[in-house]
């Protein structure tokens, strides 16, 4: 056995971590990569390495990046290997050999036994492919040979050498590489490796990094999509054969680097490490990140100078965000929610076995090429309790936390043992860097322009609102678009136990708003102020909308308190989960202990819920019902007509559609907001028609925006100014004509609309 030597190519070691026995070999000094599938000198030596190590599980190459095999590629080798061994030391063989050799034969022999020595001893370690097609074409020509032969005895002793390259050949087939390489192996020459790159992926990690990256893309699969995030992570998305499940193949910059820039990284990692950030920076991430972006960037223009390096400012930044990426961030997670299209990422207890998996924007549950390790999921534990300041231990298995980063913000849920029995698991929901709008869901065709329409009038008209869905329906997101309708003059009171709401993009809007974070329901010994208190707090907080992230537990109560005292004269509204009205009813009833007469309270249940194609492999968002609750039933809601449909997904249309109810008048919730202004009293063409003008205007917005591929449009920014222009517009024209004409109020807006745009181009 060669023990492992830092100056030694190819001495190796055995690490054995539980069931798993890692073959670690040094190629420090190897001049060339270290790839079974390219190099048969590597291959050769590991098959070496194999028949000492016969129960090696993963085979991993050192150099400055480290190459790794997983368990299926190592079996494929150490088949082969066990191959070997078996041939050079068989009886059976040596004596074939040796009884041609004694007789008539021997004429014949030693050119025989010599192709087999040379097959056997030198190609089947280093090309065993090519051994395998040379035995195969070397029996094809003797079978000829005898058949054409009328030498007798040529052809009695070529039958016993055909005899004993069948036995061999037959060994040969009973490896999975060589069956797996069959059906490819017509016209395939000695020396090519081209085909194990079909077997043999690697997954590559730089020194400095624990997760592993699938870098190689996959055979026989369908590009789907290519595009980059940022200016220098490239993004593939793959159908793969034989499977359902799609692939998103990332490639970030710190696998694109030079020999040199990797020294460096390495070296300014372990420097850095050197300072482990306390509890104290991790309560201000942003600041902290800031410092060790600029210690780092000194860091590496100091280690790029002894090696006499000459890089460039936006090299130094490159090398530098990868740092800090790599010592008080979250890795290779951190390049996945960058991306705009990455809705969810988890990562499943399996670590270091199994990859991460994505929900994409497009194309949905996808599976990654980048493999975390134990090590790397230990450092985000502790980063995550540090930034938290949440326990995450057997006491307290679950962590419920966000985390923000540049370009992105994600809610994440981390379980822990014992409720995970094998680890720790985590899910990242990513949210949008700017808040979601109603004409952003209008392009996505989420909802319909009426629909949009309608809930701006029901946001102005003060009233309380629950969003319901199942998991990943949008509920947040669409809870945060209704945000951008409340007017700038309101005060903002917002309560959450993960902060997930588009607060401080808000806030740099110009809204007056206070996030308040409490609690989370399953955390236990935590310092922070219980949900209920803090909703309760809110009610001493003066005129204020009240918008609770998620209504999971005995906040319900209070929130409820809040609804039926009014104390809020504004918007009450929060996410909870419920598929329908009466999903809603059940959960806040019979499972959050409200009474039956404080659900009451709520005003309009807005349910979003995902559509599957009929295939199953594709789904859409959609809201699904837009439904006031009535006031005069007694014990159920659903009995006794409490709940009435105001909008309707129809499946034909793919968008909600108005019902009778709407359409007729027969709203009890929008009645009563009208009887509050003076205009609308008493008149439903009023209502219905200021209700249709802001439904014209959102899709207006939405139609100005993609016939000029302005999508920035749509974003929250200026979404708030055209909502200011519509209610300053509105006032305007109601003081010359005494009326809220919504044609006049349609044109003064188009117009205004027409000059924003055209400023907009003229920059």
């Amino acid at each position: 056995m060669a023990l492992f030597d830092d100056n030694k190519p190819f001495s190796y070691e055995v690490i054995r971590e539980g069931e798993d026995v890692v073959l670690s070999v040094n190629l420090e000094g190897y001049p060339h990569v270290p790839s079974l599938e390219d190099d048969p000198v590597v291959m050769s030596k590991a098959c070496d390495m194999l028949v000492e190590v016969k129960d090696a599980t993963r085979i991993v190459f050192m150099q400055k990046r480290n190459y790794e095999y997983d368990y299926e590629q190592t079996i494929l080798l150490r088949e082969i290997a066990g191959l070997y061994s078996r041939l050079i030391r068989r009886k059976e063989i040596s004596g074939y050999t040796a009884m041609l050799s004694d007789t008539s034969c021997a004429k014949w022999a030693n050119s025989w036994y010599s192709t087999i020595q040379n097959i056997v001893s030198n190609l089947l370690r280093s090309d065993p492919l090519g051994a395998y097609v040379e035995l195969v074409r070397t029996a094809r020509d003797e079978r000829i040979s005898i058949d054409k032969s009328t030498d007798n005895s040529f052809a009695k002793c070529g039958m016993k050498y055909l005899e004993l390259l069948e036995f061999i050949l037959a060994l040969f087939e009973k490896t999975r590489l060589i069956a797996l390489a069959k059906p490819y192996l017509a016209g395939h020459k000695v020396g090519d490796r081209e085909l194990y790159r079909r077997f043999f992926i690697p997954a590559v990690r730089p020194d400095f990094m624990f997760t592993k990256l699938m870098a190689a893309f996959p055979h026989d699969a369908n590009e789907l999509e290519t595009y980059t995030i940022g200016e220098d992570t490239e993004v593939t998305v793959f159908e793969l054969p034989d499977t359902v499940q799609y692939l998103y193949h990332i490639t970030p910059p710190e696998f694109k680097l030079t020999e040199e820039k990797y020294e460096i990284l390495d070296t300014a990692r372990k420097v850095m490490m050197e300072h482990k950030p306390k509890r104290s920076e991790f309560v201000e991430p942003e600041r902290m990140r800031q410092v060790f972006f600029n210690v780092g960037q000194d860091l590496i223009e100091e280690l790029a100078g002894y090696r006499d390096m000459k890089l460039t400012s936006s090299e130094i930044d490159q090398l530098t965000n990868i740092l800090v990426r790599y010592t008080v961030g979250f890795g290779l997670i951190e390049v996945l929610l960058q991306d705009e299209k990455v809705q969810d990422v988890t990562i499943n207890n399996q670590i270091g076995d199994v990859p991460a998996f994505i929900v994409h924007q497009t194309y949905g549950d996808c599976k990654t090429n980048i493999v975390p390790t134990s090590a790397e999921a230990d450092s985000w534990a502790t980063k995550l309790r540090l930034v938290s300041g949440r326990p995450l231990d057997e006491a307290n298995p679950i962590l419920d936390t966000e985390l923000s980063i540049k370009g992105a913000n994600a809610r994440v849920a981390a379980v822990g043992q014992p409720l995970n029995p094998f680890g720790v698991s985590f899910a990242f929901r990513r949210h949008r860097d700017k808040p979601w709008t109603l004409p952003l869901f209008m392009h996505n065709r989420m909802i319909s322009p009426l629909a949009a329409g309608l809930l701006s009038f029901i946001i102005d008209g003060s009233r309380t609102m629950l969003v319901a869905g199942t998991r990943s329906a949008g509920k947040t997101s669409l809870l945060g678009s209704l945000l951008v309708e409340l007017m700038r003059r309101y005060r903002v009171i917002t309560i959450e136990d993960t902060l997930e709401l588009p607060t401080t993009s808000l806030r740099k809007l110009g809204y007056n708003i206070q996030p308040m974070k409490v609690a989370a329901a399953l955390t236990k010994g935590s310092a922070e102020v219980p949900a209920d208190e803090g909703i309760r707090t809110t009610l001493r907080m003066g005129d204020s909308a009240l918008i609770v992230g998620e209504i999971r537990s005995k906040e319900a109560l209070a929130l409820y308190e809040a609804m039926r005292i009014g104390a809020l004269a504004n918007v009450v509204a929060g996410t909870i989960h419920g598929d329908s009205p009466y999903g809603v009813f059940d959960r806040v009833v019979n499972d959050l202990g409200v009474p039956r007469t404080s659900f009451k309270a709520t005003d309009v249940i807005v349910v979003a819920n995902p559509i599957r194609s009929a295939d199953g492999l594709h789904r859409w968002r959609r809201v699904t019902q837009i439904t006031e609750v009535r006031k005069h039933w007694e014990n159920d809601p659903l009995l006794e007509n409490g709940f009435v449909d105001l909008m309707k997904y129809d499946s034909r249309t793919d968008q909600l559609e108005p019902t009778d109810d709407l359409i007729n008048g027969e709203s009890e919730i929008l009645k009563g907001i009208a009887g509050n202004v003076k205009d609308w009293a008493g008149s439903w063409d009023a209502v219905w028609d200021n209700i249709l003008l802001r439904a014209k205007i959102k899709e207006t917005l939405v139609n100005y925006a993609e016939k000029a591929n302005m999508l920035n449009l749509l974003e929250a920014d200026f979404v708030v100014m055209a909502n200011d222009e519509f209610h300053k517009i509105s006032e305007k024209i109601k003081e010359e004509t005494g009326s809220l004409d919504s044609k006049r109020i349609f044109f003064d807006w188009n117009e205004w609309m027409k000059r924003s745009v055209k400023k907009m181009n003229m920059k």
